[in-house]
């Protein structure tokens, strides 16, 4: 039997877990996983920019328990652990942001409700970050306080949203200009500090000082991997893979485990994104393509959130 340890029960970890069983299952391959994770629920973070906004949905919409979605499988096939991996064996955080996870469920829950108060009280809010995190959470908040709250929207370059095609960041900047969102340019932070009167006092790259009742940096991702031995980490803290998306460095291959096939090389498919700009507009593209704005829209208008439950589940794979 092929006994599989997965860390993580976010996205890639339950995914992962339930593609696994499910294949096996057609192969008759004999497998066990065990996912490993300090939180109990899963947590839809890709709804995080309207999550912070209070009174918009109830957690339930945003967690489910993790060992619920696989109580179709035998104990013998799968054992879920809450646990927090410590370091890992191949031979044999930014803030308190509720963006993702944050070490187990209640903390992301508490984080979460502790921010959408600070969201509730704050008259001036910046959001750092002008990507598509930046710009989703500049816009539900334009949405919702644009004309009660200053929103600021802090870009690096001289638009937002600049791995994006120019008429998706145009439209986008025109949208978010509707909701009363001031964008700053060519504006980065380099530093942030506590007022006495519990305020941010943020230091710009150029020097310049701005105070708001609140500081969300949406820039850069911090990738969770301090137990992985640096061998097999880039310069940037991300486990390194090949084009089998297998560990460099490493033997085991799952799919040749599995069905003793040769695995294909992983191809990326055509780059696009879509984004939802308060709750009545949104805009994006496909590779070139503009998308028309009313079907971004529509497909964004929930975040997605009604996939919760069959991702869990595992029937959505």
């Amino acid at each position: 039997m092929a006994n599989i340890v997965i860390l993580g029960g976010s996205f890639a970890g339950v995914s992962t877990a339930h593609r696994i069983l499910k294949g096996a299952a057609k192969t008759g391959a004999p497998v066990k996983i065990t996912l490993v994770s300090p939180n109990t629920h899963f947590y839809w973070n890709i709804a995080a920019p309207r999550a912070i906004i209070p009174g918009q949905l109830a957690d339930e919409k945003y967690f489910q328990p993790i060992a619920a979605g696989f109580s179709q499988y035998k104990p013998s096939q799968f054992e879920f652990i809450v646990a927090s991996a410590e370091s890992v064996d191949f031979a044999t955080k930014k803030g308190n942001l509720p963006f993702k996870t944050l070490g187990t469920t209640e903390a992301t829950k508490d984080a979460l409700h502790d921010f959408q108060a600070r969201v509730k009280k704050a008259k001036t809010i910046v959001v750092a970050g002008a990507g598509a995190t930046g710009v989703e959470t500049a816009g539900e908040l334009g949405f919702e306080y644009g004309t009660q709250k200053e929103i600021i929207l802090i870009a690096g370059g001289s638009a937002i949203l600049e791995q994006a095609i120019p008429s998706v960041s145009k439209t986008a900047t025109k949208l978010l200009e509707g909701l009363k969102v001031n964008i700053k340019y060519k504006t980065k932070v380099s530093g942030s500090a506590q007022t006495p009167e519990g305020r941010q006092e943020l230091t710009l790259a150029s020097g310049d000082k701005l105070v708001a009742d609140l500081y969300i940096s949406t820039f850069g991702l911090v990738p969770n991997s301090s137990y992985v031995p640096a061998k097999f980490l880039n310069a940037n803290g991300f486990v390194t893979v090949d084009e089998y998306l297998k560990v460099k460095g490493t033997e085991n291959n799952i799919v040749l485990i599995l069905t003793k096939k040769t695995p294909l090389p992983h191809k990326l498919g055509t780059k696009g994104m879509g984004l939802q700009i308060g709750r009545k507009a949104g805009t994006g593209h496909l590779g070139s393509i503009k998308l028309p704005g009313f079907l971004v829209s529509m497909l964004r208008k929930n975040l997605f959130v009604d996939n919760l439950p069959t991702t869990v589940n595992g029937s959505a794979f």
